[in-house]
């Protein structure tokens, strides 16, 4: 998208329990900010907050179907795949269209 910035959101889930966390990061795990700068993370406590950063913050970027990437295994990264015939305009969603969107409308 043309925004370089992109939330820091750490979801946990226990399974059977569904306990949920909700952690909220300053920097991307990256190792210059780890050694090179002071970094935060800390957990979001307030339920209705913890399903707002979840439905605004994370949600889009799982549904994002056109410029998503995805981690591999060995770190490396590849574009996720489309279902098959591709996204189309009816189908397909961006994460960055949507957030502006609904913050165009706040």
């Amino acid at each position: 998208g043309r925004f370089l910035e992109h939330s820091r959101i750490f979801y946990f889930r226990n399974g059977g329990a569904g306990k949920e966390r909700v952690m909220l990061s300053s920097a991307d795990w990256m190792e210059r900010n780890f050694f090179r700068r002071i970094e935060l993370c800390f957990p979001v406590l307030d339920p209705k907050l913890k399903k707002r950063v979840v439905a605004e913050g994370l949600a889009p970027y799982l549904e994002d179907n056109t410029q998503a990437w995805e981690m591999d295994a060995d770190g490396g990264y590849s574009r996720r795949k489309t279902a098959r015939g591709g996204a189309t305009a009816k189908t397909r969603k961006v994460a960055q269209e949507q957030l502006l969107a609904l913050l165009a409308g706040a």
